[in-house]
Order: C-alpha cells, then structure tokens, then sequence
C-alpha cells in the first residue's frame, strides 16, 4: 500500500534495455543498467495499480458471492444488496473525505490524520511523473482496500442488521475510521515512524475490519434462534456451497492484486521479480491454510468441514497479507496453515461467547490478521515484535472503541436490529422487497 517513504521506490525507474534508452545511445557491455525513461516508468508503475486495483475491486464480487451462500436463502438478496451498496458508499467517501484524511497532511498533524477535503486528481491529459504513477490510478487502487474493510463487517452481523443503519455505519467507516487509522502506517504517521510494518493490510484492512464487526456482533446480538439459554447452539446452515466457494474463490483471485500490487512499482526488473515472488507466497500460503482446516476437521470431527475449508482459504492469504514478500515458501506455507487452524479452533469458541459471525470473518479477517502482522519480524528483520504488537493494540483499541460508540449510537436512536418477526420471514422481505428465491426462500 501507499507509503510516502516508499514513494523514492517508484521513482527509481531502473529497468534496463527499454525503448527510450536504446534510441539515446547504444549500450557497451562495460556500461551501468540504463535508467528507464520517467514516462515509461510512470506507465508501468500506473498500469500495476490498475491491474491491481480492478483485481481487488472482484474482490467485491467474491464478498458478495460468498455471504449469498452462507446466509439462508431467505436473506440472499439483502447481502447482495448491502455488498453492492457498501461498495458505492466506500467509493464515494474516500473520494469526499476519506483519501486526503488518509494521506495528505498527516505529518502536519502530529501523525495522527490527514486533511478532510474532497481528492482531486490530474487535469485531463496531466501527468504526475514527480510521483511515478498517475494520482487517478493511486485512488483507484486505495479505494477498492476500504472497500474490502466494510465487506467484512457485512459478514458478521448478517441475517439481522438493518440496511440503513449498515449504510450509515458503512459511511462512517469508510469515509473516517479507516482512513484515520491508514494514515498512521501508509500515510507515513506515527506507527510509520515507529517502524510498525503491514506490507498490504493484515491488520491496516482486515483486522480493523474484524474489530469493526466484532463491535457489530456484540451491540446488536445473536441472530433470534441462535443460541438457547440452556447454551444450545442451533445450526443454521448457508443457502449455496457452490455460490460459498465460487466467492472464496474469486477473493483469492483478487488477493494476488491485493498483495502484488501492494509493491507500488513495476518499474524494475527487482520490482517486477518481487511481484512475482508475492503472487507465489501469496498462493502457497492459502493453500497451507486449506490443507490445515482439511487434517484438522477430519481429525477433530471425523468427516472436513467444506466451510472451514473455504475459511481456511482465507484465513491463508489475511495471515499473509501483512509480509507477502520476505518469507521463504516453506514459511509462507507455515503462516497461512497456522490461519487456518485459528479459524478451525475459535469458530466454536465464539459460539461458546455467543458472538454470532454467521460468515466467520472474525476468526479470518480479526484473529488472522493479528497473527499475520505480528509474526512479520521472523521474516522482515527491519520490523520488531515490540512495534508490531504496538501496532496491532493500537488498531484494535481505536476501531473497536469507535465502532462500538457508532453501533450504540445507532442502536438508541434509529434501532440496528431487525426484529424477531422480520428475522423469521427472512430480509429479502422484510427489508428488500424481492427475494433472491421467491419459489422456496420464505419456507428456510
């Protein structure tokens, strides 16, 4: 993700035997690498960001994908709802606000957040060759992280939150929490200073988005029927497997956008060996996340859990988000498997709290997300454990603490939760008014 420091990174335009160079002078064996032209390099580092945001941009559609299968077919039509409108709020306030209060100004105030002022981008056949990418590819590729940040929480409090007030947290979320919290690692503030580390988002995405379902879950309640007061849990299982892994498989698609284009250069023959070796980490470790919930499930449970699996997926590429680049195969398996035994072993422990994650983002995004970015040390010497649990208490206390207040907020002035009626008839009805599957879905 953007790093003012980082920035010297894009301009270092160091790709040899390009077009520009080769017309200049010819080149001698005993002659140092030619420097890229400025605006060859420009291009390249541009076209990562948008190859790589429109791959984490898909990522929408795997979230949406995703929740569809999981949650009964009488509430399929509210998670596509909510997903395509979470989307379009996330866009629109990190254009209004969200960007600038991200990365412009952070440094003038003491580190903490930037400048809350609509973005603006290069006029119409501008270029931005001080920075090395174009500003309008920068905020694409931005916008589509915090995107993903909300579709977390769209998750977790499914098959019960009302759509307004999801939009409006949405709103809030995208448009001033994250974007407060981003500055303090990408928009170069205090955490940057103090050498906290998260490559693309571990924690900066989808730990934050973790806390801000966490606080979700617990202010509006258990879905009506969940859990019995003996301390039953009753099972309530998701409308679609196919549609469940067609989504898991889409996101871990977008993921090699999400992590390779976190590099933010493409102007080398280092940057690009480097994207690579991200897309091969990147898959190996959701890989090993999948292998681990397959033994364990079949261990624990005598037959795989295919939703633990399709979790263990994801639990791998969070888990390896926050350093994609640094760790040996070996160990990028290793990251991933240990998310996918998280998510195989706090599953049930949240039912025991009688926190209900209809999805399981909480154990894949939050849980996940702090062992990825705290475990960057045993790969990344320039990062320490010390600052990276810093970083991860910080991020956890401020997004949890805010969301909470916001969801209360909420809660005592225009209600957050459907009620129990509403929730038995199912939310394509009573919220939405088309059902996803009108010939059966009032019957689930």
């Amino acid at each position: 993700m953007k790093l003012l420091n980082k920035s010297t990174k894009a301009l270092s335009f160091a790709l040899p035997l390009t077009l520009g160079s080769i017309v200049a002078a010819p080149v001698l064996a005993q002659d140092a690498t030619p420097a890229v032209h400025p605006e060859v390099a420009y291009i390249f580092n541009t076209l990562l960001f948008l190859i790589g945001g429109f791959l984490v941009m898909w990522m929408a559609a795997g979230f949406a994908m995703l929740e569809a299968g999981l949650v009964r077919s009488k509430n399929v039509s509210m998670q596509c709802l909510k997903n395509i409108g979470l989307y379009s709020i996330a866009g629109l306030m990190f254009w209004v606000v969200g960007y600038n209060l991200m990365y412009t100004g952070v440094s003038d105030n003491g580190g903490l957040f930037g400048t809350p002022l609509p973005y603006s981008w290069d006029e119409v056949g501008g270029n931005a060759l001080d920075t090395g990418y174009s500003t309008a590819s920068d905020w694409f590729f931005q916008m589509v992280f915090v995107a993903a940040t909300a579709s977390i929480v769209s998750g977790t409090v499914a098959e019960r939150v009302k759509v307004w007030p999801f939009f409006i947290f949405t709103a809030i979320l995208t448009g001033i929490f994250y974007p407060i919290t981003g500055s303090w690692q990408w928009g170069s503030g205090w955490l940057s200073e103090m050498g906290f580390s998260d490559f693309a988002g571990s924690t900066i995405v989808h730990s934050v988005g973790g806390w801000a379902a966490l606080a979700g879950a617990l202010v509006i309640g258990a879905r009506t029927g969940k859990y019995g007061k003996d301390g039953s849990v009753t099972v309530m299982p998701g409308s679609s497997i196919p549609l469940a892994t067609l989504g898991t498989f889409i996101l871990w698609l977008g993921w090699f956008g999400f992590n390779g284009a976190s590099q933010l250069a493409m102007a080398s023959i280092g940057d690009v060996s480097d994207v690579s070796r991200i897309f091969a980490n990147t898959n190996l470790a959701a890989a090993g996340g999948v292998v681990v919930t397959l033994i364990l499930t079949q261990l624990l449970y005598g037959k795989i859990d295919v939703t633990m699996a399709l979790n263990g997926a994801l639990a791998g590429l969070v888990s390896i988000t926050a350093e994609p680049l640094a760790p040996t195969p070996v160990l990028a398996i290793l990251i991933g498997g240990v998310g996918g035994a998280i998510v195989v072993f706090t599953v049930p422990l949240l039912d025991k709290l009688k926190i209900d994650d209809v999805v399981g983002a909480i154990p894949v995004h939050l849980l996940a997300g702090i062992w990825g970015t705290f475990i960057v040390p045993l790969s990344n010497t320039d990062a320490s454990f010390g600052t990276q649990l810093i970083g991860i208490l910080a991020y956890g206390a401020f997004t949890f603490v805010a969301s909470f207040i916001l969801w209360t907020i909420l809660k005592v002035t225009i209600g957050v939760r459907a009620s129990d009626e509403e929730q038995m008839m199912g939310l394509d009805k009573a919220e939405v008014g088309v059902e996803a599957y009108p010939e059966f879905g009032s019957k689930m």
